[in-house]
């Protein structure tokens, strides 16, 4: 029997039906990403296994690191044939590792390599494989995502992009993916980077919306312009990588001296810092409140913690971290400000430190108001956390201190166009908790009760849950 196949992670009769007739053929809704749009846009056919698989993979090359693979051979100048075949030699040492997993389901789909496990003997033969089919339609971006049976992306994007790609997809009627902006506007917050960088980063802000930003309500007349302009593209949701909740007390002639401040080209204290990303929470929430979007806040990562690397790399290259700071007063302080105003959007809330699980999982229900069901949600297991122990610990929280029947499931949170095996793990293991807890009689036997909620956390809440149409 190969490694991955058709029951894998389904050890319960109930859990092979729930997974083979409730959740493997729904479609999915990819709500946070981080795929390129130009590669959509262009329907970029991919160059071999490399490019698809392992540039930017900074998952693999943290593995490839710890396997004693020179740094060449990651982020370097070596051949990309090279780099793959230290891949291959790595991932026999990745085993218990989710990396284990994902590889070999993502050899299985789309590439349908079930015969062989990837390793040193058998790396030219799939190399030379994947490539014949990268070099295929059904391979190029938009063929993978057809493949997959993805309805919406939504990808990341920064308030000064022009979502050029966005516009181009869009007016092709030939593609039946719909692809929208996701609003991230961390930089127009971003002070502590100091005042040199910072106030580069607003004076394109300011060429962009055309605004002249000399004080802080040009600021968000600013953001306001492209916001809107945002919306008017279809986006419907924001997204805030955050290494913790800051919502301290402020008065609004507070924000105006620091935003003068900083402007005028001082750098800031840590009192200023934080009184400023406070209001800049709640200027941004309100913003996203009166568009009717969905705003997600992703908390708990410290990034480029190794700073000779991230002077010669730079970000996103693997050298982040999970963090340990305590945010559940500050979290509800900042959600307790909007609702007050009755103006606290839909939120989804996600952890990386997997310790404060039980802290998310009760906190969203402080604000659930009957408007809308799960109106606050508990986001997946995201980054380090989506994995089997993670997402099952997910679960479990959700389960026990919220319900786990409006959740709106599973994203890839991903650059790769590969990494749409991520909601297949994540539908079978959640079909597995169910299927034992059938067995268990923890929740009925009831394959056609438990089924429709394997569909609704598949796809179908999701689908109710975000304000766009979703394409039939």
């Amino acid at each position: 029997m190969p490694f991955i196949h058709d029951d894998f992670l389904l050890d319960t009769s109930q859990a092979r039906t729930l997974y083979h007739d409730y959740a493997k053929d729904m479609p999915i809704i990819d709500y946070h990403c981080h795929l390129p749009p130009g590669q959509v846009a262009e329907n970029h056919q991919f160059r071999n296994l490399y490019e698809i698989w392992l540039a930017g993979d900074h998952y693999k090359w943290r593995a490839m690191r710890t396997n004693g693979v020179d740094e060449r051979y990651c982020t370097g100048d070596s051949s990309d044939w090279e780099k793959f075949e230290k891949w291959a030699a790595t991932v026999p040492y990745t085993l218990r590792n989710p990396l284990y997993h994902w590889t070999h389901l993502e050899l299985r789909k789309p590439f349908g390599i079930t015969d062989r496990l990837l390793d040193p003997s058998t790396a030219k033969g799939i190399w030379d494989e994947c490539n014949a089919k990268l070099a295929t339609p059904e391979f190029s971006a938009r063929g993978i995502m057809q493949q997959a049976k993805v309805k919406i992306v939504c990808t990341t994007d920064d308030p000064i992009d022009d979502l050029a790609a966005h516009d181009k997809v869009a007016a092709d009627k030939s593609f039946n993916i719909t692809m929208l902006p996701t609003w991230r506007a961390d930089k127009s917050m971003a002070v502590e980077v100091g005042a040199k960088q910072y106030n580069a980063y607003v004076d394109q802000l300011a060429r962009v919306s055309d605004t002249n930003i000399a004080v802080f309500s040009d600021l968000m007349t600013a953001l306001k312009k492209r916001h809107d302009y945002f919306r008017a593209r279809g986006c419907a949701l924001s997204d805030h990588g955050l290494e913790t909740i800051y919502a301290d007390n402020y008065t609004q002639s507070e924000i105006d001296a620091i935003f003068k401040k900083i402007r005028g080209g001082s750098d800031l204290g840590q009192e200023d810092i934080q009184k400023f990303q406070s209001a800049m929470l709640v200027e941004l929430a309100l913003l996203d409140h009166a568009a009717g979007w969905v705003q997600q806040y992703h908390i708990g990562a410290i990034r480029n913690n190794n700073p000779r690397l991230f002077r010669s790399l730079g970000p996103d290259t693997g050298f982040d971290s999970i963090g340990d700071s305590c945010y559940a007063k500050a979290l509800a302080t900042l959600l307790g400000r909007l609702d007050d105003q009755n103006k606290l959007a839909k939120t989804i809330l996600y952890n990386l430190n997997p310790r404060d699980n039980e802290m998310i999982a009760t906190m969203i229900g402080n604000f659930q108001d009957g408007s809308s069901a799960g109106k606050i949600q508990f986001g997946s297991g995201w980054w380090f956390l989506d994995q089997l122990d993670g997402m099952t610990r997910q679960i479990e929280a959700l389960s026990q201190l919220g319900l786990l029947s409006r959740f709106v499931g599973m994203l890839t949170d991903s650059r790769s166009f590969l990494s749409y095996s991520r909601h297949e793990y994540f539908r079978r293991l959640l079909c597995r908790i169910l299927g034992r807890d059938m067995v268990n009689g923890m929740i009925p036997d009831d394959t056609q009760m438990v089924g429709a909620m394997v569909k609704d956390i598949s796809f179908n809440n999701a689908k109710a849950y975000f304000p766009f149409k979703v394409p039939e």
